[in-house]
C-alpha cells in the first residue's frame, strides 16, 4: 500500500519520528496519563513509528499490561523493537488490514497516523473492530492550529507555511482540501459510529533557552528536514535568504539562539468509546 503522504513498507523516516517523540514527550506522556489506562489492559499503538509510546504506556500501567505496536514501514518496526519494552509485541502491518483479532484490545492509540490514510474514517472503523465492547480509541494529531516559529515576524512565518503547503501539494498531487481534512478528528470518530467522543488540545510551548531535544527537533526535523533548499522555488528571493539565515546555526541571526524565540505547536487528542 502507498499512503496519502507516500508511505510504503520501504519508506524510512525513523529519525524524524525519534526527534518528534523526544521533543513532545512531556505533552504525549501527559495525554497518556490522562487516559487512566488500568493495569492489566491491552493497548495497541497503531502506526507506532519508532515505538516510544509503547514504553510510556507500559510505565503508565506500572508494567502490568500488554502493549503492542504496528507500523507499515519495516525500518520503523526495527527501530521500535530495539527500544520498546522487551515484552512488547511489535509487528509490521497495514492499518487497513491489521493482523489482530477483533476485540483484542482495550485501547487503540493512533497519533499522527490516520492522516496518512486516503480514507481516515475507514481506518477508524477498522481499528474500532479491534476494541472489546466498551474499549476506547484515542486519535491524535499535531499542528491542527498553525505552528508559531517566528513570533517577531508573522508575515515571514505565513509565507513559509504557504510555501510548505505548495511543496506538498506539488510533490504528492493532493489538494488543499485533502490535506486540511485532518482537522476533523472528532468528525472521523462520530462518522465511524463511536460513542462519548471527547477532545482536548494541549499546546507544546517552548521558549529560549531550548533543551537539546527541542533544538534537535526544530533544527533537524523542521529547519533542515521540512524547510531548507526544497522551499527555494516557493519563496521570494529575499524571504528565502532571510529564512536560510534564521535556520543556520553558524549565522548570527540563527532563530534558536534568539532570546525572544517562542515556539507553539498544538497537540490534539480525540477519544471515543466503542
Amino acid at each position: 500500500m502507498t499512503g496519502m503522504l507516500g508511505d510504503t513498507p520501504q519508506r524510512d523516516y525513523a529519525e524524524k519520528l525519534r526527534l518528534f517523540n523526544a521533543f513532545a514527550r512531556p505533552e504525549l506522556c501527559e495525554a497518556i496519563e490522562a487516559l487512566s489506562v488500568q493495569a492489566g489492559s491491552r493497548v495497541l499503538d497503531a502506526g507506532c513509528g519508532t515505538g516510544e509510546a509503547l514504553g510510556w504506556f507500559h510505565q503508565s500501567m506500572q508494567g502490568r499490561g500488554t502493549v503492542a505496536g504496528m507500523d507499515l514501514a519495516a525500518a520503523h518496526v526495527r527501530a521500535a523493537r530495539s527500544g520498546a519494552p522487551a515484552q512488547a509485541l511489535i509487528v509490521q502491518g497495514d492499518m487497513l488490514r491489521p493482523p489482530f483479532a477483533d476485540g483484542a484490545f482495550d485501547l487503540v492509540w493512533a497519533v499522527n497516523a490516520l492522516n496518512h490514510l486516503p480514507n481516515p474514517v475507514a481506518g477508524v472503523r477498522i481499528l474500532a473492530k479491534l476494541l472489546r465492547p466498551g474499549g476506547r480509541i484515542a486519535v491524535g494529531q499535531s499542528s491542527l492550529v498553525p505552528d508559531m516559529y517566528f513570533a517577531w515576524d508573522a508575515r515571514l512565518e505565513k509565507k513559509v507555511n504557504e510555501a510548505v503547503r505548495a511543496y506538498y501539494r506539488e510533490r504528492y498531487g493532493r489538494s488543499e482540501r485533502e490535506f486540511t481534512a485532518v482537522r476533523s478528528l472528532v468528525g472521523w470518530l462520530q462518522q465511524a459510529g463511536l460513542r462519548r467522543v471527547s477532545v482536548r488540545t494541549r499546546m507544546i510551548e517552548r521558549t529560549s533557552p531550548l533543551s537539546d531535544a527541542d533544538e534537535r527537533y526544530l533544527l533537524h526535523a523542521i529547519f533542515r528536514g521540512t524547510w531548507g533548499e526544497r522551499l527555494r522555488g516557493y519563496l521570494g528571493h529575499d524571504d528565502f535568504e532571510t529564512l536560510t539565515r534564521l535556520c543556520d546555526p553558524e549565522d548570527e541571526a540563527y532563530a534558536l539562539r534568539r532570546r525572544d524565540f517562542h515556539f507553539l505547536q498544538s497537540l490534539t487528542i480525540a477519544v471515543a468509546t466503542k
